[in-house]
C-alpha cells in the first residue's frame, strides 16, 4: 500500500528550511521608532515656537488695546487712537506671519532631511535583509539538494 505524506510534516520541513530573520525585522522597528522620534520632535518644536509668537501677539495685542481704551480729551483723538491700532496690528500681522511661514520652511527643510536620511538607511537594510536572505535560501536550496540526492 502506498503511504500517504503528511502535508503539515511537509509544510514543517519546508519553513525549517527557509528561516526567517528577525533581526531584519527588529532593524526596521529600531529606524522607524528613531525616525518617528525624530518627526515628533520636529513637530514639536515648531509648535513651541508657534505657541511661543502666538503668546507674544495676544500680550502685544492686549497692550495696544488697554492704550486704545482710555478716555481721550478730544473726540478726534479716538479716531486717531483707532487708526493707530488698526496700523500697528497690520504691521505685526504680518511680521508674525513671516515667522510663521519661518517655522513652517524650517519644518519642511528638517522633514525632507530626515526622509532623506530614513530613506537611506531603510535602503540599506532592506538591501542587507535581501542579501542574507538570499544567502539562506541558496544555502537551505543546497542543503534540500544535497539531501535530496543523499536519498
Amino acid at each position: 500500500m502506498a503511504k500517504t505524506q503528511d502535508p503539515t510534516a511537509m509544510m514543517k520541513d519546508i519553513m525549517g528550511a527557509f528561516p526567517v530573520d528577525t533581526k531584519a525585522m527588529e532593524d526596521a522597528f529600531k529606524t522607524t521608532a528613531t525616525l518617528n522620534e525624530k518627526l515628533s520632535g520636529v513637530a514639536l518644536e515648531a509648535a513651541e515656537k508657534s505657541t511661543e509668537i502666538s503668546a507674544k501677539w495676544a500680550k502685544d495685542t492686549l497692550t495696544k488695546l488697554a492704550d486704545m481704551s482710555k478716555a481721550k480729551a478730544e473726540p478726534a483723538d479716538y479716531a486717531k487712537a483707532m487708526t493707530d491700532f488698526a496700523s500697528a496690528q497690520a504691521e505685526v500681522a504680518s511680521e508674525n506671519m513671516a515667522a510663521f511661514a519661518e517655522i513652517a520652511k524650517k519644518v519642511q527643510m528638517d522633514t525632507v532631511e530626515l526622509m532623506m536620511a530614513a530613506g537611506k538607511d531603510i535602503s540599506e537594510d532592506a538591501s542587507a535583509a535581501v542579501k542574507k536572505a538570499t544567502n539562506d535560501a541558496t544555502a537551505a536550496a543546497k542543503k534540500a539538494t544535497s539531501a535530496a540526492t543523499a536519498k
